[in-house]
């Protein structure tokens, strides 16, 4: 299994990070607004845990949304150990 892990950065809204979360990952506003702000303050936060080809189309997926909306949003996977 493999976690999707989103990473922080100066640039990106909050309001886009929730949004993201809730498109790609099913969370609701409560969940998708603590784990932007874990990724806020951490640095990092883990979106969900999926098989491995599931974790790479929703990295696909956020990374996707972030070009076209001009944001520079970076998530990855990574196994779960």
């Amino acid at each position: 299994m493999y976690q999707v892990v989103m990473l922080n950065d100066d640039f990106t809204p909050m309001e886009f990070v929730i949004m993201v979360l809730q498109e790609f990952f099913s969370k609701d506003q409560e969940q998708a607004t603590q784990i932007m702000l874990k990724i806020h303050l951490d640095g990092r936060g883990i979106c969900g845990v999926y098989s491995r080809d599931v974790a790479a189309t929703k990295v696909e997926q956020v990374l996707d949304a972030a070009q076209q909306a001009g944001h520079p949003l970076q998530a990855t996977s990574e196994p779960i150990e």
